[in-house]
C-alpha cells in the first residue's frame, strides 16, 4: 500500500468518512510529506515520516505542550506503524508569510506585527519553563541533551557543509581551538530548560481565533530537548530573512527577559538579566553558524534557491554581529572567517544594483537574441560581464525559403530545429554554464546576469535559443526574474 492509500485508509478510520482530496504540500527543509486531506465534513493535515523515533518525539511533545495549553496542533489519529500520523489544519499563514506581506506593503514592522512578536516570545518563554520536566530520555531525539556533544554537532555542521562546500582554506586546528572555547562558555549556562531547537517564523502559524485577531501557533519542535532558553531566542530574532532592525530586536529581547524573569521567580534557580545576558551572543554565534550550515547543505549542495540567496543575509549577520557585540575570548580565528566570508560571498555595492544586504532583491536574468551583423546587446545594470553564446554552428533553418517569413518563436522553425540533436547538446551545454553562475550569484546576494545568444540574421536560431534557455532557468530557478529581449537585425 502506498503512502496516499495508507493515509486515506486512517482518514477513514479517524473520521467515518472517506477521503475525497489529498493534496501534497512542500516542505522546504524537511524531508517529511506533507498533505491536506478533505472529507465531506472532515478536514486535516497528514504527515509521512519513515524516522519513527522522530515520530514519537513530535507526538509526545505535542502531549505535553496541549496539556499545558500550549497553542500546538491536535492529533487526530496515528497510523499502525507509527509512519503517519492525522493533526490539525492550521492553515497557510506563517509568520514568515506575514512579514514577507508587510515588507511588500513597505511596513514590515508595524504594530499588528510587533505586537504578534511579543505574543510570541511570551509564549516562548512559557514553552520553555513549563515543559522542562519532559522525559528527555526517553523521547528526545536524536539527543536528549543541547550538551557538548550536541553543540559541536552544530559547529561541524556549519565547518562540512559551509565552510568545505563554500570552498574557502581553514586551518582545522585552528578552528578545533576556537570551537571548544566556544563550547566552554556555551555550557557554562542554565541548560534545564526546553530547547525548542527551529524557534523560527516559517514554524509558526497565525490562525484567526473567534475575535478575528491571528493567534499563534507551534509547528516542528520534534528536535526538542533539553537546554538554554537562548538558543531559541536568537533562532527568533536573529533570522536571517526577516530583515528585524536591530533597536527593534534589542527591544524584543528585553521583552523576552521580563518574560522570562517572571516565569522563574518562584523556581528554585530564577533567571536574571545579568545572568542570561553572560551567554546571550554566543549563543546567537552557534545559532547563525547552524544556521550558516542548513543553508550551506539546502543551498550549496541540493541547489534550493531560497537557501542559496540567505546565505549571503547570514554572513551579513555574522560579521556584525563579531565586530559589534562583546563576545567570548578565543574566538579568534572564528572572527577572521567572517572576514574572509564577507569578502567571498557577500555582494560588494558595486556589484549590484542596490546597496549590498538587500533581501528582497531578486536576480533578475536577462536573455537576448541579436545578430552578429547589427546591434549587439547592450548591459543597462551597468555590471558588465556575463555569456556570449555564438548560435552560428547551429543548423541554419534561415537557408530554406519555408522558414525565411518565421522567426525561432514560431512553430516551423521550433519544430525544425528541437529535432536536431546538436542543439539540444549545445543548450544543455549553455544552461550548465548559466546555471553555475546563476547559483554562484544567488549566494552571494548579486541582482543580475545577462545571457546573449547571436546568430546570423538574429532571427531564427538565436531567438529559439534565447526562448528556450528563458523556459530552463525560470522553470529551474523560480526565485528569479527572466526577462527575454530580441534585437531585430
Amino acid at each position: 500500500m502506498n503512502i496516499q492509500d495508507k493515509l486515506k485508509d486512517l482518514f477513514q478510520r479517524w473520521c467515518g468518512e472517506p477521503c475525497r482530496n489529498i493534496t501534497p504540500i512542500g516542505a522546504n527543509g524537511s524531508g517529511r510529506q506533507y498533505f491536506r486531506m478533505e472529507g465531506a465534513g472532515h478536514g486535516c493535515m497528514a504527515a509521512y515520516n519513515s524516522d519513527i523515533k522522530e515520530n514519537r518525539a513530535f507526538l509526545y511533545y505535542s502531549g505535553v505542550m496541549r496539556s499545558h495549553g500550549i497553542h500546538v496542533p491536535e492529533i487526530y489519529a496515528v497510523g499502525d506503524d507509527g509512519d503517519i500520523y492525522l493533526q490539525q489544519d492550521l492553515g497557510d499563514t506563517t509568520l514568515y508569510r506575514l512579514l514577507q506581506k508587510k515588507k511588500e506593503e513597505g511596513h514590515p514592522f508595524d504594530e499588528q506585527v510587533v505586537g504578534i512578536y511579543r505574543t510570541v516570545l511570551s509564549d516562548l518563554s512559557d514553552i520553555q519553563v513549563k515543559c522542562r520536566d519532559m522525559q528527555f530520555e526517553q523521547y528526545a531525539f536524536p539527543r536528549a541533551d543541547f550538551d557538548r556533544t550536541a553543540i559541536m554537532w552544530d559547529l561541524n555542521y556549519f565547518k562540512y557543509n559551509f565552510l568545505k562546500l563554500v570552498g574557502i582554506s581553514i586551518d582545522e586546528e585552528l578552528l578545533q581551538r576556537d570551537f571548544d572555547a566556544l563550547c566552554d562558555v556555551l555550557t557554562e549556562a542554565d541548560c534545564s530548560y526546553f530547547l525548542y531547537r527551529d524557534f523560527q517564523a516559517r514554524n509558526i502559524m497565525l490562525v484567526l481565533d473567534k475575535d478575528g485577531a491571528m493567534a499563534p501557533y507551534y509547528i516542528d519542535y520534534q528536535g526538542g530537548r533539553r537546554g538554554a532558553p537562548h538558543y531559541d531566542v536568537a533562532s527568533l530574532l536573529y533570522s536571517a530573512k526577516s530583515g528585524m532592525p536591530e533597536k527593534l530586536r534589542d527591544e524584543l529581547l528585553e521583552y523576552y527577559i521580563d518574560a522570562l524573569v517572571e516565569n522563574t521567580a518562584s523556581s528554585e534557580h530564577p533567571m536574571t538579566r545579568e545572568r542570561f545576558m553572560r551567554h546571550w551572543y554566543a549563543y546567537v554565534l552557534v545559532r547563525i553558524l547552524q544556521t550558516l550550515g542548513a543553508y550551506g547543505y539546502r543551498g550549496l549542495f541540493e541547489r534550493k534557491p531560497y537557501f542559496l540567496q540567505s546565505i549571503p543575509i547570514a554572513v551579513t549577520n555574522l560579521k556584525h554581529l563579531l565586530d559589534t557585540r562583546a563576545m567570548p575570548a578565543g574566538l579568534d580565528y572564528i572572527s577572521h572567517l567572517a572576514d574572509v566570508l564577507a569578502d567571498s560571498v557577500t555582494p560588494r555595492k558595486d556589484e549590484t544594483s542596490g546597496a549590498a544586504g538587500n533581501e528582497n532583491r531578486c536576480l533578475t536574468v536577462d536573455v537576448y537574441s541579436f545578430s552578429f551583423k547589427g546591434q549587439h546587446p547592450v548591459d543597462a545594470s551597468g555590471n558588465g560581464g556575463g555569456f556570449v553564446f555564438d548560435c552560428r554552428a547551429l543548423p541554419n533553418p534561415g537557408r530554406y525559403p519555408q522558414y525565411k517569413q518565421y522567426t525561432g518563436r514560431d512553430y516551423p522553425v521550433i519544430e525544425f530545429l528541437s529535432r536536431e540533436p546538436s542543439v539540444d547538446e549545445f543548450l544543455d551545454k549553455a544552461e550548465a554554464l548559466v546555471s553555475q553562475a546563476v547559483e554562484n550569484y544567488l549566494a552571494r546576494g548579486f541582482s543580475h546576469l545577462s545571457v546573449a545568444f547571436g546568430c546570423t540574421g538574429g532571427q531564427h536560431r538565436s531567438v529559439y535559443c534565447a526562448e528556450s534557455l528563458s523556459r530552463r532557468i525560470a522553470q529551474r530557478y523560480p526565485v528569479c526574474k527572466v526577462q527575454t529581449t530580441h534585437i531585430a537585425h
